[in-house]
């Protein structure tokens, strides 16, 4: 019903950037919120950015600062700018979306499979 697609990772050394992007497609009515997480190996998949349709964003403490979300909910489609690049920020950085797909009452909670972003010199 509704698919993720997540691009823009890469090998960046500190203190680079990227811009992840997040596509979603499929049979969409209508979109609450999309997020980004990421999870580094061995450690547990963290929140790094939301943004809701209202535009309201949201940032881990981690991030906040050096990365920017953006959403553009005609395209079905959230960024996330990424500066300042450091090593701890290398992880699976995954897109998440509350969709409500076209026909259904209630909403729905999906995922990308992700885009590896690593940091290093």
């Amino acid at each position: 019903q509704v698919q993720l697609v997540e691009s823009g990772g890469g090998l960046v050394q500190p203190g680079g950037s990227l811009r992840l992007a997040c596509a979603a497609s499929g049979s969409i009515g209508s979109i609450n919120y999309m997020r980004w997480y990421r999870q580094a190996p061995g450690k547990q998949r963290e929140l790094v950015a939301a943004i809701t349709y209202s535009g309201r964003k949201d940032y881990s403490d981690s991030v906040k600062g050096r990365f920017t979300i953006s959403g553009d909910y005609a395209k079905n489609t959230v960024y996330l700018p990424m500066n300042s690049l450091q090593p701890e920020d290398t992880a699976v950085y995954y897109c998440n979306v509350a969709a409500r797909p076209s026909g259904h009452i209630i909403w729905g909670n999906y995922w990308g499979r992700g885009t590896p972003v690593t940091v290093s010199s």
